[in-house]
This record gives C-alpha cells, sequence and structure tokens, in this order.
C-alpha cells in the first residue's frame, strides 16, 4: 500500500490531474469534487476529522484546479479517474465523499465496485434532474448568461477551463444520469449517509431543490443501507464552507460502523 504523503500530479488518459495524499495508516477517505469545483472546498471537512486515523486524499478533476485539459469531459471519464486514483495511491475500500455531481459520481463508482468501498458520504446530491430537450436548452442558457464569469471563477475553483459549451454539456449529461439514478440507490449494498441542504441555488427555481431532496424519502425507505446524517440550514452552494462539521460527524459515523476510531 503506497501510503506515504505526496502531492503532485497524476498522469490518466490524455492528460493529468492535481493529487494530494495525506498519507498515514488511518481510514482511507477520498474526496469527489462538485462538477467545476476544485480540492480546496473539502478543506474544513478535512481539518475537523483531523489527521490522526484518517487518510485524506483529494483531487482536482479535468480542467478544474491545477489539473490539466482533456478532450473527454464525460462521466465515464470521471469515474475512470476515480480508478486511477485508487490505484495510484495504492488504495483499499475507501470511504467516498461526494458533493454534488461527486455525489452522483460516488453512487455509480459504489454500484459497479461494491467490494472496493468501504461506504459513501452523499453531500446535497439527489437522483433529480432537467432532462429532454427543454431540460438541456435551458441548462445551456443558464451556461451562455455565465460565460464571462467563468475565468474570475476558475481561478476561485468555481468553474472549469471550459468553454461554455463544455460546461453546459458536462451538465446535462449529469442532469440524465441523476435523473435515472433512483434504481442505483435502491440496490446500493454498501453503507451511505446523506448530508441535505435547505432551499434552491443558483440555477434553481423556487422550491425545485426541495422537491428534488424529497425523490430520497422513498430510497431511505426501501433500502437500508441509504440513511441521512444530517439536514443543515445551508444551501447547496454553501453547504461545505457553513456546515463542514456535519460532513465531517457523517464521516465518523461511517468509521465506527467498520470499526474505526471516530475521533
Amino acid at each position: 500500500m503506497t501510503n506515504a504523503k505526496w502531492t503532485g500530479m497524476m498522469p490518466v488518459d490524455d492528460t493529468a490531474l492535481a493529487v494530494t495524499d495525506t498519507g498515514g495508516s488511518g481510514v482511507p477517505v477520498v474526496y469527489l469534487n462538485g462538477a467545476y469545483a476544485d480540492q480546496s472546498h473539502w478543506r474544513r471537512v478535512i481539518a475537523d476529522l483531523g489527521n490522526d486515523g484518517y487518510r485524506h486524499i483529494t483531487y482536482d478533476e479535468r480542467a478544474r484546479g491545477r489539473s490539466k485539459c482533456s478532450a473527454d469531459y464525460s462521466f465515464e471519464a470521471c469515474l475512470r479517474d476515480v480508478d486511477a486514483v485508487l490505484e495510484a495511491r495504492g488504495v483499499d475500500r475507501p470511504i467516498l465523499v461526494g458533493w454534488s455531481y461527486g455525489g452522483v459520481l460516488g453512487w455509480h463508482w459504489a454500484d459497479r465496485n461494491p467490494d472496493r468501498v468501504a461506504g459513501l458520504v452523499t453531500v446535497d446530491a439527489f437522483p433529480v434532474g432537467l432532462t429532454g430537450e427543454a431540460g438541456a436548452e435551458r441548462i445551456r442558457k443558464l451556461f451562455r448568461r455565465m460565460r464571462l464569469f467563468f475565468p474570475i471563477a476558475a481561478r476561485l475553483g468555481l468553474a472549469a477551463r471550459m468553454s461554455a459549451e463544455e460546461h453546459a454539456e458536462v451538465n446535462i449529461e449529469l442532469n440524465e444520469i441523476a435523473a435515472a439514478s433512483v434504481p442505483v440507490l435502491e440496490r446500493l449494498t454498501r453503507p451511505v449517509r446523506f448530508v441535505l441542504a435547505t432551499g434552491d441555488s443558483l440555477g434553481s427555481r423556487e422550491g425545485e431543490m426541495e422537491q428534488g431532496r424529497a425523490v430520497l424519502d422513498p430510497v431511505f425507505a426501501h433500502n437500508p443501507n441509504v440513511k441521512i446524517s444530517a439536514k443543515v440550514a445551508s444551501n447547496h452552494s454553501k453547504i461545505l464552507r457553513n456546515d463542514s462539521p456535519a460532513v465531517a460527524q457523517a464521516v465518523r459515523e461511517l468509521a465506527a460502523t467498520h470499526g474505526h476510531p471516530v475521533g
């Protein structure tokens, strides 16, 4: 097992990902970012958990943060990147912690690899999306309106080094995959803990996100492996900044189910 502390660029496909690994022999926790976010958003969660008993692995997806650009920004490419990071760092059966896009990514990776993951913490992702041509056009209009802000937002870890069209296509694909994900959540065999936000966020209309979160209620009822850990006051965009202790506590809950320390 490669458990030395390490920060660097990891080659994968036609690109290279910026990876940070705190090392050590603690419970490995791998963090999956929001669609256009970088790894810096996890710093409060990591600080809350500390390094005593945990090994934290973060990375920037393609064209985000310090990672290089690619010809492929698909969901399948992101799944391959999870595999590549785990292999490169010698990690076995981590806890995956995913926010938004990263949450959906975590469900699907765990569904394909149930014996390779200890559990999942999902931060405000839910199996709902804007679908079809009407949904796609709404997403494209939103990203066209935002295009002038992307260079600034990218420096803040809130956008990718992509065109408005590429941003939109990533989001369109995510919405289609998320909307079809109830069966995935229903059949997950590893423990999953949800930390949900409250209210709407950028690009959503009044009440849409709360309606989306409500879709999880039957999943919680039907699959005993999938539970809600907390519902917090922050909205989708601010949850990691304002309610990181709730996310850290969900990680502790999963670590405890596997007999690991919860400090």
